[in-house]
């Protein structure tokens, strides 16, 4: 695949009860597998690219990317060439 998603880390999360940590994990995860899915499509080169699936203090899903400047540019140019309209910040 090109695109390494790490395992659920239990260890590597401070825990508050009630707080679902594992499901915003598993949501970064699939949201890592859909941007590669994506990008694989559309031709970006992923060798050596990374994502990291965590959960934020919420329980929300984060993803970390750890991508060469070749595939960084090959998202920019990607994004230019008529990308969807931007997100709402």
């Amino acid at each position: 695949m090109g695109f390494g998603v790490e395992e659920f880390d239990p260890d590597d999360v401070t825990w508050v009860r009630g707080v679902d940590y594992v499901a915003g994990w598993r949501e970064a995860t699939d949201a890592a597998a859909d941007l590669v899915s994506a990008l694989t499509v559309a031709g970006v080169p992923l060798d050596g690219a990374r994502a990291t699936a965590r959960s934020a203090a919420d329980g929300s899903g984060v993803v970390r990317l750890l991508w060469s400047a070749e595939t960084v540019r090959a998202v920019a140019e990607l994004v230019r060439r008529g990308g969807p309209e931007p997100l709402a910040a």
